[in-house]
């Protein structure tokens, strides 16, 4: 699953970066491979809008989609 397919206030860990470029972009965020983060918003058309303690980051669709999730269930962590 990726990024852009995740639904609103789900919990999610960032399982695979496949692209280089795309992997520094989301460094400097301060987001790699194994960070834990929540969806907290999905504009529309937009970018999705992603929250790790207390900073929300805005993921453009276009980059959300190289990058792939899993979704945390109920009681996993």
């Amino acid at each position: 699953m990726t990024l852009a397919e995740i639904n609103r206030g789900s919990d999610f860990k960032v399982k695979r970066i496949p692209d280089d470029m795309i992997r520094v972009q989301t460094l400097r965020m301060g987001i790699s491979e194994g960070s834990k983060l929540n969806c907290n918003e999905k504009i529309p058309g937009g970018p999705i809008i992603v929250k790790r303690n207390y900073q929300e980051i805005a993921i453009g669709r276009n980059l959300a989609k190289d990058i792939e999730i899993e979704v945390f269930t109920e009681g996993s962590d």
